[in-house]
C-alpha cells in the first residue's frame, strides 16, 4: 500500500540525530535555539518558540494572546480538530466560517458574517498547504481590532504574493500576529513529533515561551519576589525560579530539533519535488468527467503538503484505490459535525454547506518527495483506470 503521506529521512538527519545521543544534552539544549533560528530566518520573523507538537502550539497561541471565557474566535470548519480545539481550551466559543469552493481555505467574507461584539481571534488554515487570502483577512482584524493565528500546519514553505507584488513567506507574521507550524511525520519537513509558533511582537514570544515551560521564569529582571524572602537566606541564583502562569510542559527535545535542522536543509528541495508531483496529477487527472482537481490561485505557491481532490463517486473510487494499492483517503471531517461540537455549541449538519460539500466529495491521493516517479504515474493510472472501466 502506497500510503498518502510520509516521512523522507536520508542520512544527514539520521546523523544529525546520533551526534546529539552522544553529547550532553537530550533536551533543553542548544539544538532547540538552533532550529528556532533556522526556522524564524528562513520565514523572516522575528521571534520563533519550538513546542512539542502542532496543536500545542495553537493552544500556547491562544493562551498567549489572553483567550478566556465569554470570548469567541472563528476558524474554518474544514480542519484538523486542534484549529477549534485550542478555542475551546482556553474557555472560549469555537465559530466557524465556511470556505471558499476552490481553495478549501475560509472565506473572508464569511469571516465578516461570523463576527459579534465578543469575537476576539480569527485562525485562518492554510488548508493543504495553499495560503489563505492574508491581506482580507488582516484587514478584517484591523478594522475590528481583532487577533490573528495562522494555522500553518500545512504550509512551511508556502509563499503568497501581495498587492503590491512583494512575494512573503507564510510564518513572516506579516499579515498575523502568530503563525504555528506542525512537523508531525506527514508533514513537508519532520521532528517525529513537533511544533513552531513564530511572531514579530517581543512581548508575545515571552509570553509563549513561558507558557510552553510551566509558567516559569528564570530571568532576575522578571523576578517578583527577592529569592532571599522566599528561603529565609541567600539562593544560589542557577536555582532560583519563578512560576508566573499556570503553563504546561509543551517542550521538545534537543533530538527532535536536530532532526528538524537537518530537514531544513532540504526544505526547498522538499517543497519543489512536492510541487512537481502536484502539477502530474493535475496533467494526468484533468478533465475528466466527475473527478475535480485542486486549484492553485495566481497569487500562491503553495508548499502542497496534500493533493485534496474532490470526487463524485468518492466511496468507490476510495475502495478500488485500496484495492489496487493506493492508499488514498478523505479529509476532513468539519469540525462543527463532530459530537463534541454538537453537543456543547449545537451545531448541526448544514450550518456550513460549502465545507460539507467538500468533505462528501474530498479524495487525498499520496504526496511525499519520496514517492518515484512510476508511483506516481501509477497512481494517476489508476484513477484514470477506474473511470475507465
Amino acid at each position: 500500500m502506497i500510503p498518502y503521506g510520509h516521512q523522507h529521512i536520508g542520512e544527514e538527519e539520521v546523523d544529525a540525530v546520533v551526534k546529539v545521543l552522544k553529547g550532553g544534552w537530550l533536551t533543553q539544549g542548544a539544538e532547540i535555539t538552533e532550529f528556532e533560528k533556522a526556522v524564524a530566518a528562513y520565514c523572516g520573523a522575528r521571534y520563533a518558540i519550538a513546542v512539542s507538537n502542532g496543536t500545542a502550539a495553537l493552544h500556547v497561541a491562544a493562551m498567549a494572546i489572553g483567550l478566556n471565557n465569554g470570548d469567541e474566535g472563528i476558524t474554518s470548519p474544514n480542519t484538523f480538530l486542534a484549529s477549534a480545539n485550542c478555542l475551546a481550551l482556553c474557555r472560549a466559543t469555537p465559530r466557524f466560517a465556511d470556505i471558499d469552493p476552490i481553495t478549501y481555505c475560509i472565506d473572508p467574507d464569511e469571516i465578516k458574517k461570523s463576527i459579534i461584539p465578543r469575537t476576539r481571534v480569527i485562525i485562518p488554515v492554510h488548508f493543504a498547504g495553499h495560503p489563505c487570502e492574508m491581506e482580507a483577512i488582516w484587514e478584517i482584524a484591523l478594522k475590528k481590532k481583532l487577533f490573528v493565528i495562522e494555522d500553518a500546519a500545512h504550509a512551511i514553505g508556502t509563499s503568497w504574493e501581495d498587492r503590491k507584488g512583494v512575494w512573503r513567506k507564510v510564518g513572516s507574521c506579516s499579515h498575523s500576529h502568530l503563525t504555528i507550524f506542525s512537523f508531525h511525520p506527514v508533514k513537508t519537513i519532520t521532528t517525529g513529533e513537533g511544533g513552531m509558533i513564530l511572531t514579530n511582537d517581543e512581548a508575545l514570544a515571552d509570553k509563549c515561551r513561558l507558557l510552553r515551560n510551566h509558567g516559569i521564569t528564570r530571568d532576575p529582571s522578571n523576578f517578583v519576589n527577592q529569592p532571599s524572602t522566599i528561603s529565609h537566606q541567600p539562593v544560589y541564583p542557577p536555582f532560583y525560579y519563578e512560576m508566573h502562569e499556570l503553563g504546561y510542559n509543551y517542550r521538545i527535545t534537543d533530538i527532535q530539533c536536530a532532526l528538524g535542522l537537518a530537514q531544513m536543509e532540504r526544505l526547498d528541495q522538499f517543497v519543489t519535488r512536492r510541487r512537481e508531483i502536484w502539477a502530474h496529477y493535475n496533467d494526468a487527472l484533468e478533465g475528466i468527467e466527475g473527478f475535480h482537481t485542486p486549484v492553485e490561485r495566481g497569487y500562491a505557491r503553495s508548499a502542497w503538503h496534500l493533493y485534496a481532490a474532490q470526487a463524485d463517486e468518492r466511496e468507490e473510487l476510495l475502495r478500488f484505490l485500496h484495492d489496487n494499492g493506493v492508499g488514498a483517503h478523505a479529509m476532513y471531517i468539519p469540525v462543527h459535525l463532530q459530537p463534541y461540537y454538537q453537543e456543547h455549541f449545537n451545531y448541526q449538519v448544514g450550518d456550513f454547506p460549502r465545507s460539507e460539500a467538500y468533505f462528501r466529495k474530498s479524495i487525498v491521493l499520496p504526496l511525499y518527495p519520496s514517492l518515484t516517479d512510476a508511483q506516481v504515474k501509477y497512481i494517476a493510472n489508476q484513477v484514470k483506470r477506474y473511470y475507465q472501466h
